[in-house]
């Protein structure tokens, strides 16, 4: 662990720009460090609007960097479409999509740099090619960026919520209407910062649409579609709702109903534009495996 130490000369009007001046940090890795509470002002947790006055001590911590394993691996991955500026992967259960947080190598991009002769480099050396991702013990469909172009345009498609992303997700109970729209607001959970949590007075939006798919004793296959992009986002949602997701071991329930590597949630459906031609594409990812055999198991209601 390595500390920074600022001291505010004069009068500033916002903590977190006065930090991306004085440093090489941006302004989003500015918010996830106040997030974890490795940015103080004055000895004390601080948010990234706060107000500067002379005098005022920052003070940064930041983990030692570490050497990731960034070599083409080898790693059997479904390509199921690709061309000179995209490729749409179907990620299986249990594959982290890049390294950090603990990981270091076996990931998609590990079997991304093997698989593919090119990608994009906006992310840098740690998430070549990376647009958007899914949970490690997630499944299902995400686009990948070969070049800077296709990137830039795929990323401004998810910010402008012009791309579409739909999950399947096997829950524990029902929903009170077939179908619905949840909006609240996410942020880190006061009692573990490693999760997210709904709450009623800070964070950032958060909206997820449903529809019930098919109901089970017991049990609801539900269809979400994203219209943000938050973290753990329909995960969070489904355990605001009393509906955790099956297999969920972070945000379900603490008894585990069936022996799963991890919660049944799929990325299934996957539309964009092409960023060279302009064409709308969709694509979808049947149901993996371990998933249709927990559906074979439940009677229909």
């Amino acid at each position: 662990m390595t500390n920074s130490v600022l001291q505010v000369a004069s009068p500033e009007k916002r903590l977190d720009l006065f930090v991306c001046e004085k440093t090489e940090l941006t302004r989003s890795r500015i918010k996830k460090l106040i997030e974890d509470n490795k940015i103080t002002l004055n000895g004390k947790p601080c948010k990234a609007g706060d107000s500067l006055k002379a005098g005022d001590v920052i003070e940064i911590a930041l983990d030692e960097p570490v050497e990731l394993d960034l070599t083409p691996q080898d790693i059997s991955i479904d390509i199921v479409y690709q061309d000179d500026d995209i490729a749409v992967i179907n990620k299986p259960q249990g594959l982290t999509v890049h390294a950090g947080g603990g990981t270091n190598g076996g990931t998609l991009v590990n079997a991304l740099l093997y698989h593919l002769d090119k990608l994009s480099s906006i992310n840098g050396v740690i998430r070549p090619g990376i647009v958007h991702r899914i949970d490690k013990d997630t499944s299902g469909l995400l686009v990948v960026a070969k070049n800077d172009t296709a990137h830039l345009s795929l990323a401004k498609q998810i910010e402008k919520k012009t791309c579409k992303r739909i999950y399947l997700a096997l829950v524990e109970g029902a929903p009170k209407c077939d179908n619905g729209l949840i909006d609240t607001l996410i942020t880190r959970s006061d009692k573990d910062r490693k999760l997210m949590a709904v709450s009623s007075v800070k964070g950032r939006q958060a909206v997820t649409e449903y529809t019930v798919i098919k109901k089970y004793q017991g049990f609801t296959l539900m269809e979400f579609s994203l219209k943000t992009g938050r973290t753990h986002q329909i995960r969070v949602h489904c355990k605001h709702l009393n509906l955790p997701i099956v297999g969920d071991k972070k945000y379900g329930s603490k008894k585990q109903k069936f022996e799963l590597e991890g919660q049944l949630l799929h990325a299934h459906k996957l539309t964009f534009i092409h960023p060279r031609t302009g064409e709308e594409m969709t694509f979808t990812a049947p149901l993996p495996k371990h998933f249709n055999d927990v559906l074979s198991k439940l009677k229909e209601k």
